[in-house]
């Protein structure tokens, strides 16, 4: 079998439609609660997400703007 290529590291912000950024989210929600691995595509790169992985919910908040983080953490193998 082949080594697996290194990630190069990334950081990318992306802006979905509300339309989009709903479904997104019931498949994420449907995902978490059937215990299943959770598949999606952001910017280009595909990406799978366990069903282990850690999830949180963060608040920033600097001066005037307020932000808030729906996060999911795991390690990759």
């Amino acid at each position: 079998m082949a080594p697996r290529k290194k990630k190069a590291a990334r950081d990318i912000e992306k802006g979905y439609p509300a339309r989009q950024f709903v479904a997104k989210l019931r498949r994420l929600a449907d995902c978490i609660e059937q215990g299943k691995r959770f598949r999606i595509q952001v910017a280009g790169e595909r990406i799978s997400v366990p069903p282990d992985a850690v999830i949180n919910i963060e608040h920033e908040r600097e001066g005037r703007q307020e932000e808030v983080e729906f996060q999911i953490k795991w390690s990759a193998n």
